[in-house]
């Protein structure tokens, strides 16, 4: 309290009324596996995609990073962390040591003038395949023409004459693509449209994406604390709040891991995000499977059981820029941003379901009513195509058997209520502990939780339905203040999804009723 020792008006600043709580971020993902370059085992932030391939490089054939952090923007994610995995540490501190690099190549590929040729087999070998330009058949041909000649191992497969660089049926690109069965065309130059050249040109693989060679374990995923790699790193990031390990996956495929490491990694997120708790694993499936053995793999096997988990399936197909085909990938990362745009759209109290998947062209496999039937209540949340309503997601539940924790949007909205109130309200600690003190934390929690019942967050017609917030001389006895504690107990109704729409229809004898005067 400040002295006065003359005469005079003095005018002070003081705080009153309650402080108001701003709501922290809630969907913050985090990705973890391969990439073509960037910085090992620090979890970067990344806001755009033009920033993940200026810090990580693009596509990589073998790896499904890049396609689920681009398929995460795609769909409305925001900000999002990586982190690079593969990394030998060296004998000393952190000086990377690889040795004996495995290549991970891309289809070959040949840039004849403005065009480039891209095989369509990824395993090709250089050389194997080539593209020769040459002067066009048929009858006063325009100066513009050419044909293409596709050969394989010297002798020619197809051929594709009287072809253009413009616009119309004759297009060399649009010919070729519609009818190879060796190569695709893509023009990649700008300008005026010249011929391209007279010249046959082998079609080589581009350098190689260079990948750790050792097989992948379980500790390259889950990595160390004290290290700061794998997952593990992101303990000291506290912003995200969704955890993808897509990469886990092609490293399965590959052959470089078997499935109980895959299960021993997605029980490691799992743990990972029980221990932060303010974040949840987006578990991929295995690929290849149908109903009956996602069940079974899920209850007999995975036998996972926490709020703090989810599992999507079947498997997306998406365009792969790396091979130029469309190919399966897992689900998480195109989920993960359905989570950021449901978010911004509606609130995270609303089930991120029922929402389209952009980029999505199809699905692994179509499952019926009576196969979802068995998969929903083991907690697959299953992706569904509908004729004229597009792929979307069809199922919001955690992995938890507990009924109070059921659905993915409940442990969501508890996740935002508790880091927000843990954020905003460092300014109690070391204050007075008195009624006072107790009134204004009252009167904090309240304002807030007031607006996300008027946000359609909380259940009940009025906030005292809502919520109740208790912080009195009953939570807090002289014992508890002996010990430096203050105590407020909050009370929430989180809005539950309306996961079975039931109409009940009857049939009735209609007639006319009298009604007397």
């Amino acid at each position: 309290m400040p002295t006065y020792q003359s005469p005079g008006v003095y005018v002070e600043e003081v705080a009153a009324g309650a402080r108001p709580l701003a709501g922290v971020g809630t969907a913050i993902a985090a990705f973890v596996g391969l990439t073509e370059s960037g910085p090992f085992n620090k979890p970067t932030l990344v806001s755009n995609w033009t920033q993940f391939t200026g810090t990580f490089g693009g596509f990589v054939a073998g790896s499904y990073l890049a396609q689920s952090v681009y398929g995460y923007f795609m769909n409305g994610g925001g900000n999002c962390y990586v982190v690079r995995i593969g990394q030998d540490p060296g004998a000393s501190g952190s000086a990377p040591r690889v040795s004996h690099p495995k290549e991970l190549t891309a289809a070959p590929t040949a840039q004849i003038g403005r065009l480039k040729a891209t095989a369509l087999d990824p395993a090709a070998k250089a050389g194997d395949v080539s593209v020769q330009i040459t002067d066009p058949g048929g009858e006063s041909p325009s100066a513009d023409m050419f044909k293409v000649l596709v050969k394989r191992s010297g002798e020619v497969i197809e051929e594709f004459d009287s072809a253009t660089l413009a616009k119309g049926k004759q297009n060399v690109v649009t010919m070729v693509n519609a009818a190879s069965k060796l190569i695709t065309l893509e023009e990649t130059g700008s300008g005026t449209l010249e011929r391209p050249p007279n010249a046959e040109t082998a079609l080589v693989a581009p350098a190689p994406a260079v990948l750790p060679s050792r097989g992948l374990s379980a500790d390259d995923y889950v990595g160390d604390v004290a290290e700061r790699s794998g997952f593990a790193a992101l303990e000291a990031v506290e912003e995200v709040t969704m955890l993808c390990v897509p990469d886990l996956m092609s490293a399965y495929q590959q052959g470089a891991i078997d499935l109980d490491t895959v299960q021993a990694v997605q029980t490691a997120m799992i743990a990972h995000c029980e221990l932060m708790g303010d974040r949840i694993a987006i578990l991929d499936p295995p690929p290849g499977f149908n109903a009956q053995q996602i069940k079974e793999w899920r209850v007999d096997k995975a036998r996972y059981d926490s709020m703090y988990a989810t599992l999507y399936w079947p498997w997306i197909q998406t365009m792969n820029p790396a091979t130029g085909r469309l190919s399966f990938i897992p689900p998480s990362g195109h989920v993960a941003g359905i989570w950021g745009r449901n978010d911004d759209t509606r609130g995270v109290h609303k089930a991120p379901a029922n929402e389209v998947i952009r980029g999505v062209v199809d699905i692994e496999i179509n499952i019926t009513r009576n196969e979802h039937d068995l998969l929903n209540p083991e907690g697959i949340n299953c992706i569904r195509a509908f004729p004229g309503r597009g792929i979307r997601v069809w199922g919001a539940r955690t992995l938890s058997s507990d009924p109070a924790w059921r659905y993915l949007n409940v442990r969501r909205l508890f996740n935002y209520l508790e880091e927000t109130i843990l954020s905003g309200t460092n300014w109690v600690v070391f204050e007075p502990n008195d009624e006072a003190l107790w009134a204004k934390i009252r009167r904090t929690i309240s304002a807030f939780l007031v607006q996300e019942w008027r946000s359609g967050a909380l259940f009940g017609s009025t906030p005292d339905e809502a919520f109740y917030v208790k912080c009195d001389s009953e939570t807090n006895p002289s014992e508890g203040i002996d010990a430096g504690q203050v105590v407020c107990e909050i009370g929430v109704a989180p809005v539950k999804p309306a996961e079975f729409v039931i109409f009940r229809l009857a049939q009735f004898s209609g007639g006319t009723s009298l009604v007397s005067e």
